[in-house]
């Protein structure tokens, strides 16, 4: 793991593969950080280099103090691809960081030439819950939400195996600010007109038992860009990367090849 030192942050990430190869950049959701992709990193061909980082507040990234607006994300996401000399990448977003994709691809159409939407939303919730779940955890410790986002981040079945425990502990170990402080990012977020005006290849990834983001909920927000497919990975929850790697990876692998990704030379 490496440190990309931005000035008013400092971003934790990992790179794989040639400079010169085409790239995939993986960006993680709420409470979550780079490991939630590391299973389907392991299955992608070795001619792709990836870049996979944890959003400011999350994982071994610094975390600055609450609240954050989603601009600071999406400015986070940029710069760090600037500082890698990222270009025309397939950018793929989990939860918040599908938000982060959305606005990174409005921004900067040089570093986001495809992108997967992947468990996420144009808009996500109402202000005052995401105001609650702040408080919550600035005043008891993200092990307050443990419980209700266990349930609605995986399947049943998955919470009865022993696979459950890494992921918990995962979710556990977030700072509390940073959770705070990205609450308030997607709080203050409406990308619906924004993301309607987008015009580049994206694929949205949805699971049939996703308590976060329901499959309906992805298909309208992918739904605003014209020629763009929805994915729906069965017996899955909100992570479909943990849960069903083998699935998430093909259908990031056939993405890749309608969109010639592989093809790209830099």
């Amino acid at each position: 793991m490496q440190r990309a030192d931005l000035g008013d942050v400092q971003i934790n990430y990992v790179i794989e593969g040639s400079d010169t190869a085409p790239t995939l950049v993986f960006a993680q959701g709420l409470g979550c950080d780079l490991r939630i992709w590391k299973q389907v990193v392991e299955r992608l061909p070795k001619s792709l280099r990836i870049l996979r980082y944890d959003m400011r507040g999350h994982g071994q990234s610094s975390c600055p103090e609450p609240p954050y607006r989603m601009g600071n994300l999406v400015r986070d996401s940029e710069r760090l691809l600037d500082h890698l000399n990222i270009r025309d990448s397939l950018f793929v977003g989990h939860g918040l960081g599908g938000m982060v994709a959305q606005g990174l691809a409005i921004k900067r159409l040089d570093q986001v030439r495809a992108m997967v939407l992947s468990n996420t939303a144009a808009k996500l919730g109402m202000v005052d819950m995401w105001e609650t779940r702040s408080a919550q955890v600035l005043g008891h410790g993200v092990s307050a939400l443990e419980q209700d986002t266990m349930k609605r981040w995986f399947t049943r079945a998955f919470l009865k195996s022993n696979e459950i425990a890494p992921w918990r502990d995962m979710f556990l170990s977030q700072p509390e600010n940073g959770y705070a402080g990205s609450c308030a990012a997607i709080a203050g977020t409406d990308f619906y007109t924004p993301t309607s005006g987008l015009r580049l290849p994206a694929l949205g990834i949805a699971g049939t038992e996703d308590g976060v983001t329901p499959a309906d909920l992805v298909r309208e927000t992918v739904g605003l860009i014209p020629g763009s497919d929805v994915a729906i990975v069965r017996r899955a929850g909100h992570l479909p990367s943990v849960e069903q790697p083998d699935t998430y990876t093909q259908l990031l692998m056939e993405f890749i090849d309608r969109t010639g990704h592989l093809g790209i030379a830099r």
